[in-house]
């Protein structure tokens, strides 16, 4: 089974996008199963999972009743407050349904850079292993280290970090994030996605431009712990779901069983599906 472990569905109409503007070009417009499912079939895609894209559990309920309605979404990553009063009992209700996979809190929009590691969080990071669900770290290079101190902080905690951690491709920064990242591979057991990386590059990208950073990862985390994920309707702006899924093909290499795993069992077992 192919995966695309990271994939996003909106409505703008409901309104609780605070990032999506009409400045945001294309993406300014609803995004549906319906169009996603022939981008699937064309590339062969089996399943998904559905990440949130508002921080809102309005949203997070939307997403999952899209899930209901469309077999080929596996899971759903949501959001949920961290620090509610009564995150345990709003993750609690979360959690009944059973298509509820993992939590995405969108650090990288919080001022904060050290917010994860806030003791009021704990109950939080606690339910997360409890329910088994899996934490989503939407991180940027300047997080890596206190994702570090986080991980170690609750070891039964699943991680999967998003996009490599938003490498800053463009400006051809790469030792401080490749040094970091190599850290959190070897101190933790987190996967990585293989996602997001044609938008934190150029406009004009080539496959050589993202290959140090792609080479790092497969260096590092290994084919077993490297998860891909379109990041589609996102990574439009940069490529289109075909060329990325193509792109990343050609970046792994040829193995069949390293293919296998980082476009689909990788994701089974960081999801539990």
């Amino acid at each position: 089974m192919i995966i695309d472990a990271h994939q996003h569905f909106w409505m703008v109409g409901r309104g609780d996008y605070g990032w999506l503007t009409p400045e945001s070009g294309g993406l300014y417009q609803d995004y549906l199963p319906d169009d996603l499912m022939p981008l699937m079939k064309k590339t062969g895609v089996d399943g998904t999972i559905l990440v949130q894209a508002a921080p809102t559990v309005a949203e997070t309920e939307f997403l999952l009743s899209l899930a209901s309605d469309n077999d080929f979404v596996l899971g759903v990553v949501g959001w949920i407050d961290f620090e509610s009063l009564t995150v345990w009992d709003d993750i609690d209700q979360l959690a009944d349904h059973e298509k509820l996979v993992g939590l995405r809190p969108m650090i990288q929009d919080i001022p904060d850079d050290d917010w994860m590691l806030k003791p009021g969080l704990a109950p939080a990071f606690e339910a997360l292993s409890t329910y088994g669900l899996t934490f989503d770290a939407l991180t940027c290079p300047r997080h890596l280290k206190n994702l570090e101190t986080l991980i170690d902080r609750y070891p039964e905690m699943r991680v999967v970090i998003d996009h490599a951690s938003k490498p800053q491709i463009r400006d051809g920064a790469y030792a401080e994030w490749a040094a970091n990242m190599r850290l959190l591979a070897e101190t933790t057991t987190a996967w990585c996605k293989l996602s997001g990386l044609v938008t934190e590059a150029a406009g004009d990208w080539s496959i050589d431009d993202l290959r140090p950073y792609t080479d790092r990862l497969l260096e590092t985390f290994g084919p077993e712990r490297l998860i891909w994920g379109s990041d589609w309707p996102v990574c439009t702006l940069a490529a289109s779901y075909e060329r990325w899924h193509d792109t990343a093909l050609e970046l792994v290499g040829g193995d069949e069983e390293v293919r296998a795993a980082i476009f689909g069992e990788n994701a089974k077992r960081a999801y539990c599906l």
